[in-house]
């Protein structure tokens, strides 16, 4: 009779050692060759990822070390390349519950990750890489180019309050507060509006009160 062990206890240990891994090694390097020695069934690789990414994310600043270590992993396989994309994809979807620093490391650790240069992950990494090749200045020129207004549009959302304030959260936290100035301008407008409209709707709401009692 063969027994399986449901109880998830193999997982839990694995994911200690691989914390207590990285933890505990004094580089990158260092850790990336311990890491290698730990015997990983297939379709284990993503706890190691997972790992990772959580470890990065809980410290107080964006520490290198991570996004090495990450780059390093998907140097060696793909396989962990494409799960870091996966935890990508996992991370934006809730991207808006995290706290502002677990923002910056989280956006900061895929970016140095990233070593598929046309993948989705380094999407949001080519931003900090271009404002330190071309300058803030010429990025806000490059991204206000009317021609690629439509190519930007779900980047710079401008589709409703939420969604405007959350891409000015974003690349402020990853030290690009610059580049969204035309977005704070129309954020400010568009609450103007909703301001003037509401005031509007208040006066036409009295006027046909008084209507009514007279």
């Amino acid at each position: 009779m063969r027994i399986a062990d449901e109880t998830g206890t193999d997982l839990v240990n694995l994911r200690r050692t691989i914390y207590l891994t990285i933890m505990s090694s004094v580089d990158f390097e260092e850790a990336g060759h311990k890491l290698l020695q730990i015997k990983l069934e297939p379709g284990q690789e993503m706890e190691l990822c997972t790992m990772l990414l959580e470890c990065a994310s809980q410290e107080k600043t964006y520490r290198r070390y991570y996004g090495l270590l990450g780059q390093k992993f998907c140097m060696i396989n793909r396989v962990y390349q494409e799960n870091l994309e996966k935890c990508f994809v996992q991370q934006y979807s809730m991207v808006h519950r995290l706290e502002t620093s677990k923002l910056r490391n989280v956006a900061m650790f895929f970016c140095a990750s990233a070593w598929d240069r046309c993948s989705a992950v380094a999407c949001f990494g080519l931003y900090p890489e271009l404002s330190e090749h071309l300058g803030v200045h010429r990025l806000k020129e490059r991204l206000s180019d009317p021609s690629l207004h439509a190519d930007f549009e779900s980047i710079f959302p401008r589709d409703c309050p939420k969604n405007t304030r959350f891409s000015i959260n974003f690349f402020t936290s990853i030290g690009l507060g610059g580049i969204t100035e035309k977005l704070r301008g129309y954020l400010k407008s568009m609450h103007s509006r909703i301001m003037q409209q509401s005031e509007e709707e208040d006066l036409s709401h009295r006027k046909r009160q008084r209507r009514r009692r007279d």
